[in-house]
């Protein structure tokens, strides 16, 4: 980088390029990105109450109705507390959408079994496509994790200049993919097992209720403290990213 450029971080407005690091910068991104303990919680409790709802209750309704209410309830607190929804509506839209696959395996005529398959397939496929979708990046060496040092230096693509940042920001990338291979590899097969009839529904069902809560945010802390031990094992200057 010439003298004459200003610093990424000058660009963006921010504070001297030497104060920070790619791993300090990355940490405090992904706080931001997942809300901290906080913003896990608030995804997992909607899924935890339907799941023990349907494992109690046998009631597919109800357990809908149970996991929006208490979705609800937290949204309300953030508004009383004027703090970000982002993660309460999340949880709103993830079960939203199992709804909608409720109602659509309903309308063709689906069982009550059918119709609670239905409502793990969007997780199953999301965690699918998301793999797909971070495994790529690695692959060509566009790490997706490498675009939150671009977010912080003003530059969303110099970081890919430096190797040392691009190798540090594909392990990260490759630990946040890890949590949603597991998921598709012990979820899938019994899915598609139970979907074919070639397994019971009903224990399928509440395997995959039960692993939808081991295996969400248990899971994704795993990977993060996984991610926590790589970021503090160096110190990469974000103008070494930029240069």
């Amino acid at each position: 980088m010439s003298e004459q450029q200003p610093t990424p971080a000058e660009a963006a407005g921010g504070e001297p390029v030497g104060a920070r690091t790619v791993e300090e910068v990355v940490r405090g991104q992904l706080s931001k990105a997942l809300g901290g303990v906080r913003g896990m919680l608030e995804a997992a409790v909607p899924t935890l109450v339907f799941t023990a709802l349907w494992l109690t209750a046998r009631d597919l309704r109800l357990a809908l109705v149970c996991s929006v209410a208490a979705a609800m309830v937290l949204l309300v607190v953030r508004l009383v507390q004027r703090s970000s929804v982002q993660f309460v509506v999340n949880a709103l839209v993830g079960i939203g959408i199992g709804a909608l696959f409720v109602t659509l395996s309903a309308r063709s005529g689906g069982s009550e079994d059918e119709q609670a398959l239905a409502y793990f397939l969007p997780g199953i496929l999301y965690n699918a496509g998301y793999a797909v979708l971070m495994g790529l990046s690695c692959v060509t060496r566009w790490p997706l994790v490498g675009f939150m040092v671009g977010s912080v230096t003003g530059d969303p693509t110099a970081w890919r200049s430096d190797p040392q940042v691009v190798r540090l920001c594909t392990r990260l990338t490759w630990l946040l993919v890890l949590p949603c291979v597991v998921r598709v590899a012990l979820q899938a097969p019994l899915w598609l097992g139970a979907s074919s009839g070639a397994l019971s529904a009903e224990p399928v069902i509440a395997a995959l209720g039960v692993m939808k809560v081991v295996l969400g945010w248990p899971l994704q802390v795993a990977a993060l403290a996984a991610m926590a031990w790589v970021l503090g094992r160096n110190r990469t200057p974000v103008s070494t990213a930029a240069a």
